[in-house]
């Protein structure tokens, strides 16, 4: 014997009170909170040292408190925001220590990234970095185009790697790097840097394995003594 509820649907059908209305799924406000703070950090708009309070970040995103704490115990856990006495969240300001660290880190991540990109990048992801090399060469004269064109060859670099593990722990290191400022505004170190890139690009084209981690570590290596020179001034 038939449902009358199931007759009233029709033959075939489902009861409407069965059927599942598709909705859009809830956004997660947290998340959001997170990569929008996170983005202002990478693109200097909350500098280094700035003081963070939940109510003004309440106003600036728009967001209620409770996704604003989530995101900024989430951004304390990756170093990118620190607690200091009497002041309370602010964006972190890596020390002496912490910068030697990051580049003692970086020193190995990116260099392994040049050996597997070295053995696993495509020849378009080569032709990408040349031109990419190029482009630094012709702004050396402008300073303020030079750290999205570095960024950029570095981010490129890890991809043409191939690893997926590798690109997670990078990924991680480079917004803490983002702390940073660049030292690129220095004419001297944009012409040793874009000098150390060519001879990386050069070690790629040849599938050199050894010889592109070997000239990033050196490249890296320049970069943390032009940095601790900066933080001693």
């Amino acid at each position: 014997m038939s449902s009358p509820l199931l007759a009233a649907e029709g033959p075939g059908r489902y009861p409407s009170a069965m059927k599942s209305p598709s909705r859009p799924p809830a956004p997660d406000l947290g998340r959001d909170a997170y990569e929008r703070v996170k983005a202002a950090i990478r693109n200097g708009t909350l500098p280094p040292g700035l003081r963070l309070t939940e109510a003004e970040l309440v106003t600036q995103l728009g967001i209620s408190r409770t996704p604003i704490r989530q995101a900024l115990t989430r951004l304390e856990t990756e170093g990118l925001v620190s607690h200091e006495p009497r002041r309370g969240v602010v964006v972190s300001r890596p020390d002496h220590q912490q910068v030697i660290e990051l580049y003692a880190l970086r020193e190995v991540l990116e260099g392994t990234a040049a050996r597997f990109a070295a053995q696993h990048a495509s020849e378009a992801e080569l032709d990408a970095l040349t031109r990419l090399l190029e482009e630094e060469a012709a702004a050396l004269d402008r300073p303020g185009a030079l750290s999205p064109i570095n960024e950029r060859l570095h981010t490129l670099l890890h991809r043409a790697s191939h690893n997926r593990y590798l690109l997670r722990a990078l990924a991680q290191l480079t917004d803490t790097m983002t702390l940073l400022p660049t030292m690129l505004d220095s004419p001297e170190r944009a012409r040793q840097s874009n000098a150390e890139h060519t001879v990386l690009v050069e070690a790629l084209q040849r599938r050199d394995g050894a010889g592109a981690e070997e000239a990033m570590r050196r490249h890296l290596r320049s970069a943390q003594e032009h940095r601790i020179a900066w933080l001693l001034r």
